[in-house]
């Protein structure tokens, strides 16, 4: 199973979806790590120069038409992917990856190789009240 994991340093998993510049691909068959892949990812730091969606009031962050255009842009080098693991997200990349056929979790756990062992042995706990 191939499950990213996003990072800006290879080793350890990002604070914030949108904000980390690369998915650390692991490849995981009987519950070891057979391979790893780093990945570009698009983010924050590619859309910033793009114009800004106002949300309405009321409205979860990261909902609306050029919200989920991004979001796609984002999980396009992860559709071989059945899982993406961060630290923080807003709900709505969560729900944009889970229409996407891939899995969202916000773990608390921050090591990129033990984070892919705990999902790949079913032992990984979705803190989906750290999403914003």
């Amino acid at each position: 199973m191939k499950i990213a994991l996003v990072t800006d340093d290879g080793k350890t998993i990002s604070q914030h979806f949108g904000r980390a510049s690369h998915y650390m691909v692991v490849n995981v068959e009987n519950g070891e790590i057979i391979s790893h892949e780093m990945r570009e990812k698009a983010g924050h730091a590619k859309f910033h120069l793009e114009a800004h969606e106002h949300e309405e009031p009321g409205q979860p962050h990261g909902f609306g038409a050029a919200a989920d255009h991004k979001h796609g842009q984002m999980a396009e080098t992860i559709t071989d992917c059945e899982a993406v693991l961060c630290r923080g997200m807003g709900r709505g990349a969560y729900e944009s990856m889970q229409a996407r056929n891939i899995r969202p979790l916000v773990t608390d756990i921050a090591d990129i190789d033990e984070a892919a062992k705990a999902y790949a042995n079913g032992q990984i706990v979705d803190h989906v009240e750290k999403l914003h």
